[in-house]
């Protein structure tokens, strides 16, 4: 009951209406006030008083006469009716008309008042806009008469800022004339505290301030002409220098003459024109371009074309007093006999290596070269070598026991013996006796060997280590070590065997670590030679221990391969290699090629099974004897096997010259074996083509591939370009979406 009460006690809410609710309701309440003023109306009529009957024509009859006929009367009451009905209705059409003569009457009493209310509307609007406009005037008026007066005011700004500008220059040149004639006080210098020195200032000073001076002298300064018109700046186009330098001429020529007072002559037009005819014709002396490195004498070449010429081949150092690279073989320093050797071994030219290590290695410096594969390493070596064994007393009876003169190590018996090939073709004419030390063979004879004298001593880390153990050989006069291939040596863990034979020299003549100190030109002193295609930690580690203030030559990009060779990385299943792989044997014909594979078994069997189907191949791998690997290696260079499968023995320093493809069928599982393996095509200048199978196995690469193959412009096959492992460099975390993407799981 409280609620109800309540309830009834509350005003009631506000009811809102759509817009038909709202037309319906109008439309009802106009209906009820029509039919309301028609009811009026009508009650209006009734409420009128009647008009009595009109009497007949023939006068009221008597009120007495009761013998009148019983017809006359009745039809007389009709008549009587029929008259008072017709005046009922004469009179009705009468208050009609009378009352839409007051409607009338009334509408226009209205429409008149309605248009006096409009035609004075109209005449407070014309008042109000002739206001509005004599205010807008006014405003106007105003307006013009602020402009003029701030006109005014800013041009008295005008003449007291230049009024003061001009005061201050004469100040300025009257402060200059004063420093001339009678000399400046120098400002104090500022000392600087320590606290100070390191911390940047971020306000200027007035020493700081490097604008243009406001003196108009300073401005536009007169351009001195070099050498009286006859010189010419450099970057500007000569030919306009010279037309300009003829117009100067020409115009004080006729200076001079007009204030002399002396008359133009028709010679001097004549000369004027044949010097403006010559200054606008092409004139190829003025216009001549330096001559290129390759046309001058070596004594012409200035270091803009040293720097050309370093530019050209690709040729960058990193130490301290470089000398030159040498330009040709007749213009090294190598002896007679050496430049004898090299023009019987068809060296037309040198290498880009050879030019940047080879005078480095005639003044005993100590080289780490980083170069291509295929690009001359070893004779970059070995030609200063021969150099300076030819400085040292030959090898006696009296000096054999004390070892060799040099030491070349290489990873591979391969490399260790094309090394040795090498070296035996420089030193035809110098009787210089070179041996080789490798596995597989007996090393009783190897010492006996040794034993016998050599100046040079070619081998493989481990199997020098023996020697030196056994006491078959020693190390007491050698000064000259070559590291061929380091960082292959470090990765197939030769590195305790290279550092026992490094420690296994004198040590009393390695050069001091100062490399400003001078060298002692009576001492000879160690000189270490390190040579890779990459430059890992581990080899920089070894070259921080036993080099001295070495030079590093870097030819082209370290770990890169070269241009020569067309990268092809195909996207294939496991069971389709085969069928790739004899098809581009096939397409090859008698051209040769080598097919990497990462185990020994795995060469075995793709060697029998290129065997069956026709092709003649061969194996190289570290399974088979040192006779078998080489008569593999004659057979493959002789051309009796066109097919070399090979294991990554086969993939550092081997040259097997005209090899056209090499084929990956199995990818290493890193890029630096990948960029030496395809190395051993594309070599001495030579164009090669490498194919590459790669199977979703090989993901550890995917990422060093790739950017090899966009570096080189080699084509990326896609499915390569969008795997993820491409995209992360291996054992990087790559980033982590923002913890809002997150979803958050609660647990009620």
């Amino acid at each position: 009951m409280k609620r109800s009460a309540d309830a009834m006690t509350e005003p009631a809410k506000p009811v809102f209406l759509t817009k038909v609710e709202r037309e319906r309701l109008a439309l009802e309440r106009r209906q009820a006030a029509v039919s309301d003023q028609r009811r009026t109306a009508l009650d209006l009529l009734q409420s009128l008083p009647r008009p009595p009957p009109p009497p007949p024509p023939g006068g009221p009859p008597p009120s007495g006469s009761s013998s009148a006929p019983r017809d006359f009367s009745s039809s007389h009451q009709d008549s009587s009716d029929r008259d008072r009905d017709r005046d009922r209705d004469r009179d009705r059409r009468r208050d009609d008309d009378s009352r839409r003569d007051r409607d009338r009457g009334r509408e226009r009493d209205r429409d008149d008042s309605r248009r006096d209310r409009d035609r004075d509307r109209d005449r407070e609007r014309d008042r109000r806009d002739r206001d509005r406009d004599r205010d807008r005037e006014r405003e106007r008026e105003r307006e013009r008469d602020r402009g003029d007066r701030e006109r005014g005011d800013r041009g008295d700004r005008e003449r007291d800022r230049v009024e003061k500008m001009a005061e201050r220059e004469r100040e300025k040149e009257l402060d200059a004339i004063k420093e001339q004639y009678l000399g400046s006080k120098k400002p104090k210098k500022r000392v600087i505290k320590p606290s100070e020195k390191f911390r940047f200032s971020f306000d200027w000073e007035n020493t700081e301030d490097t604008s243009r001076d406001m003196n108009a002298l300073y401005q536009s300064p007169h351009e001195a002409r070099l050498l009286f018109g006859r010189g010419f700046l450099a970057g500007i186009d000569r030919r306009e220098q010279k037309k300009a330098a003829a117009a100067h001429e020409k115009e004080t020529r006729a200076e001079l003459r007009r204030k002399a007072g002396v008359e133009d002559r028709p010679e001097d037009d004549v000369v004027d024109k044949k010097k403006a005819a010559a200054a606008e014709m092409y004139d190829a002396f003025d216009m001549r371009v330096d001559r290129h490195w390759s046309e001058k004498a070596l004594e012409e070449m200035t270091e803009r074309d040293w720097r050309i010429f370093r530019e050209d081949f690709n040729i960058s150092y990193k130490g301290s007093r470089i000398p030159r690279p040498m330009r040709k073989w007749t213009e090294s320093k190598l002896g007679t006999e050496l430049l004898r050797a090299i023009d019987k071994a068809g060296y037309e030219k040198p290498s880009p290596i050879q030019m940047a290590a080879i005078p480095l290695g005639l003044q005993q410096r100590d080289v780490i070269g980083i170069a291509e594969t295929g690009s001359g390493k070893t004779a970059a070596f070995v030609l200063p070598m021969l150099s300076y064994i030819t400085r040292l007393p030959p090898i006696s009876e009296e000096n054999e026991a004390e070892g060799p003169y040099a030491v070349v190590m290489a990873p591979t018996r391969e490399l260790a013996q094309q090394i040795e090939e090498e070296t035996v073709k420089f030193a035809t004419y110098l009787g210089i006796k070179v041996v080789s030390i490798v596995g597989g063979q007996s090393i009783e004879e190897q010492g006996f060997k040794i034993r016998q004298g050599c100046e040079i001593v070619i081998a493989t880390p481990g199997r020098l280590l023996d020697c030196l153990e056994r006491r078959y050989a020693v190390l007491n006069q050698c000064n000259y070590v070559v590291l061929d291939e380091a960082d292959r040596m470090i990765d197939m863990g030769f590195e305790p065997q290279v550092v026992g034979v490094l420690d296994a020299m004198p040590s009393s003549n390695l050069k001091p670590e100062n490399e400003d100190e001078e060298l002692d030109e009576k001492r000879i002193y160690r000189t270490t030679y390190m040579f890779s295609a990459t430059m890992p930690p581990a080899v920089e580690r070894l070259a921080r221990k036993y080099l001295r203030n070495p030079v590093v030559v870097t030819i082209g990009t370290a770990g890169k391969a070269t241009d020569l060779i067309t990268q092809n990385v195909i996207m294939v299943k496991e069971q389709e290699k085969m069928s790739r792989l004899q098809k581009i044997l096939t397409d090859l014909g008698d051209k040769t090629a080598i097919v990497f594979c990462n185990t020994k078994k795995t060469a075995d069997m793709r060697a029998k099974d290129l065997d069956k189907a026709g092709f003649r191949v061969t194996t190289l791998h570290g399974g088979k004897s040192q006779d078998q690997r080489e008569i593999s290696l004659d057979g493959f260079r002789n051309r009796r096997f066109n097919v070399l499968v090979a294991t990554d023995v086969a993939g550092r320093g081997i040259d097997i010259p005209d090899v056209a493809h090499v084929i990956n069928y199995e990818m290493p599982s890193s890029i630096d074996t990948y960029t030496h393996r395809i190395g051993r095509t594309g070599r001495a200048g030579k164009k090669g083509v490498a194919t590459s199978f790669l199977t979703l196995e090989n993901t550890d690469i995917f990422f060093d591939l790739k950017q090899m193959l966009i570096q080189s412009n080699s084509a990326v096959p896609p499915e390569l370009a969008r795997h993820e492992a491409s995209k992360f460099k291996p054992g990087s975390i790559p980033d982590r979406p923002p913890r809002r993407n997150d979803t958050v799981f609660a647990n009620h």
